[in-house]
């Protein structure tokens, strides 16, 4: 059996035993508040770790690319949201999917794109789902709701023959920036009122709304009440981050999934180098505006224990260049050539998507699986 004292560095990581911690705290805390459970897969990006996420009866997924999609769809798995802005040029492709027997859902912000997304679908005789994207906090994409827009377009998909109306939907990213459990309670609130609000409206004008999505991972652990929501769009929680360790969404000990690295030179200025760069975590800077700044993430020994004055402090492509975050030296001593280490992530999603597999441990250093992903768009 490989360990992760023999596997090639650097190496994507996931204990799966955390993650299996994530889930039910997750699911359960759904189950609490009422609504049903539709996964944001673009975090797992596998279907090892997406069937996990499924379990409990949960809706179908949400996804972020079209190959994510497709992926899903040859899985078995058939009610699908695809959760990016649609264009005319990709709906092509969602036809080809809903063709294999699959509901995939669009979404749009703009009058012109569902008029698209009618003239595309009556030339293929097909009807599309599509849902209508609220802005509730001006964090992205996404109509505000009370812009006049909202409803000509929910009477547009109502009353076209190639489209109809899904719902509404929305995803608080400005939760990311609050700083006190109070104010992602706040944001978590103000994400329901927005597309509550929007469904009323849109039921008062004769068009159909039998979804009210919202979805951060955020929110969905702050939130108090979601009385008039149907579903919760989450995925990060499957792993948990710094950054959401920083937002207090979760403890450090909660974050399933790391980096596995190798001690490959040290610096002239007391730095030490890892084979661990941009490419194999990514340049996400996500806790760079929080209370503690986690560089472009934690340094743990090979157990996955945090050494707390380790950060990685800059990235080259390759090279890692880890820094006592007080300004000392790091002692050659202690961190010999070859010795490996585990980095956490800031953004588990972007350093997820620089890895075509995880190497799967469950407490120990035995990988007891690995689990392939899928890739590109």
């Amino acid at each position: 059996m490989e360990t992760l004292e023999s596997i090639g560095t650097p190496a994507l990581v996931l204990d799966r035993s955390v993650m299996a911690a994530n889930i039910a705290t997750m699911r359960d805390r759904v189950r609490e508040l009422g609504v049903a459970l539709r996964p944001h897969v673009k975090t797992a990006k596998s279907i090892d770790v997406i069937r996990r996420m499924l379990s409990g009866r949960p809706g179908g997924v949400t996804v972020s690319t079209l190959a994510e999609a497709e992926y899903c769809v040859e899985h078995g798995i058939t009610d699908v949201l695809y959760a990016v802005g649609i264009v005319p040029a990709k709906l092509d492709r969602v036809a080809r999917i809903g063709a294999r027997g699959a509901t995939i859902t669009v979404i749009t912000d703009s009058v012109v794109g569902a008029r698209a997304v009618a003239a595309r679908a009556g030339e293929w005789g097909l009807r599309f789902p599509v849902m209508i994207e609220i802005d509730s906090d001006g964090h992205r994409a996404g109509l505000e709701p009370g812009d006049p827009a909202v409803v000509e377009i929910g009477r547009l998909l109502r009353d076209e023959s190639g489209v109809e109306p899904a719902g509404v939907m929305t995803h608080a990213g400005g939760s990311y920036g609050a700083r006190t459990a109070e104010a992602i309670t706040d944001a978590a609130e103000q994400e329901r009122a927005a597309v509550v609000g929007v469904a009323e409206r849109l039921r008062a004008a004769g068009v159909p709304c039998p979804v009210v999505s919202v979805g951060s991972t955020p929110t969905a652990t702050r939130a108090r009440d979601l009385t008039g929501v149907t579903e919760v769009r989450v995925g990060v929680y499957v792993f948990q981050d710094l950054v959401m360790a920083g937002l207090g969404v979760c403890e450090i000990g909660d974050i399933a999934l790391s980096v596995l690295c190798s001690v490959i030179g040290h610096r002239r200025d007391g730095r030490m180098l890892v084979d661990a760069g941009w490419t194999a975590l990514s340049r996400d800077r996500g806790t760079a505006s929080q209370p503690v700044d986690q560089g472009y993430g934690l340094v743990c020994d090979l157990a996955g224990r945090p050494i707390p004055e380790l950060i990685v402090a800059e990235t080259n492509q390759e090279h890692g260049i880890v820094a006592d975050r007080y300004g000392r030296r790091i002692n050659p001593e202690h961190f010999p050539l070859g010795r490996r280490l585990r980095v956490l992530p800031n953004h588990a999603c972007a350093t997820a998507t620089m890895h075509g597999r995880y190497h799967v441990v469950d407490g120990t250093a035995a990988v007891v699986e690995v689990w392939t992903r899928v890739g590109g768009w």
